[in-house]
């Protein structure tokens, strides 16, 4: 493996949070396009084989499926692996429509992999991911600690890793395929809720490139497919469930097939007018699963999940946006009993 340096954040400084051993390092996000994609290139060698891993969602597919194009000609041979089933719809005909070559990762073994990438993600967000030695990490979230890489690109202002993708396919001179394009474009609509969030020029710019390039009736075919009829029981129960104080709106939908109808209820809730925040909440094995939203106006979703959940689970996110997993074993009460009350007496602690 090669050693380009101690691992870094976006910010130039190590996963400890402090300065790596080399202060004349340029920062991260004071390099240029070429630069970045110079130092990514030097991680690999002609005969590695190399194993991309992802959290299955739009943004980490795309961003998967541009690494595997920056890849080619360079390395022997690159796999993309998720360990998360794809419940959610359209996600499901992402994968179809644009022929996205993934595989479940407990199907590989990441060890016989020479090289091995995280893209959308870091290696503390899933426990799938910790114990895997990651070569690369390529991601928009903020930067987390407790583990190293020989090259990292973490930017957490952009709205989508599919942006900082499109950014390293332009430096290397590489036309993205029409199924390509199309998978980046529609991967910057959704992370960054059709430019709703806070993004940067960057992602406008990369948007604007790939317009042209993306098969519009493919993304509108994608966006189009989001809900199977057996789930609209889910709204109703969530509806049923639901109370609104002070701005805030709740619902605990209770055990569910997949975290994916929790995220489709609170981006319809969000909708209501009087609601400045939304959370919705459910039981999927054997987790308490907590969505976040807000409009990011003097609140952050991200914050608030870490600082409600992140002692007793996995929590974080963007201001708008934020997630928490919580095991049951570490709730205080069983599943059985957890309801929207709960939700509401949990999460006001730190309001």
């Amino acid at each position: 493996m090669k050693d380009n340096g101690a691992a870094t954040n976006g910010n130039g400084t190590s996963q400890a949070g402090v300065p790596g051993p080399n202060p004349n390092r340029k920062r991260n996000s004071k390099k240029t396009a070429k630069e970045r994609l110079q130092e990514f290139w030097s991680v690999f060698d002609k005969e590695d084989t190399v194993l991309v891993v992802i959290s299955a969602d739009p943004d980490a597919l795309a961003g998967a499926m541009a690494v595997k194009r920056l890849l080619r000609y360079r390395v022997k041979a690159v796999t993309i692996a998720y360990p998360n089933e794809i419940r959610r719809l359209n996600n499901l005909v992402m994968l179809e429509l644009l022929k996205i070559p993934a595989e479940r990762l407990h199907t590989v073994k990441p060890t016989e992999f020479s090289k091995r990438v995280i893209l959308d993600s870091q290696p503390p967000h899933l426990p799938s991911f910790e114990n895997i030695p990651f070569d690369v990490v390529l991601d928009h979230h903020p930067a987390t600690k407790g583990w190293a890489a020989t090259f990292v690109d973490i930017r957490k202002d952009y709205g989508a890793t599919a942006s900082m993708m499109v950014e390293y396919l332009r430096a290397a001179g590489i036309r993205p395929s029409v199924a390509l394009a199309t998978a980046l474009f529609y991967a910057i609509k959704v992370d960054t809720q059709n430019f709703e969030k806070k993004v940067t020029l960057a992602d406008a710019i990369s948007f604007r490139y790939l317009f042209n390039l993306a098969n519009l009736n493919l993304v509108r075919k994608i966006e189009l497919s989001s809900l199977r009829r057996s789930e609209l029981n889910y709204f109703r129960t969530a509806l049923k469930e639901m109370k609104l104080s002070k701005q805030r709106l709740y619902s605990h939908v209770g055990k569910v097939p997949s975290p994916d109808i929790l995220v489709l209820i609170a981006d319809f809730l969000k909708q209501v007018h009087e609601a400045a925040w939304v959370f919705v909440s459910g039981i999927h094995n054997d987790k308490l699963v907590v969505i976040f939203r807000c409009d990011g106006y003097k609140k952050n979703a991200g914050r608030l999940a870490e600082k409600t959940f992140g002692q007793i689970g996995c929590a974080g996110g963007h201001r708008e946006s934020a997630r928490a997993e919580v095991p049951l074993k570490n709730m205080v009460k069983d599943a059985s009993s957890i309801n929207t009350n709960t939700l509401i007496r949990l999460t006001n602690k730190h309001m």
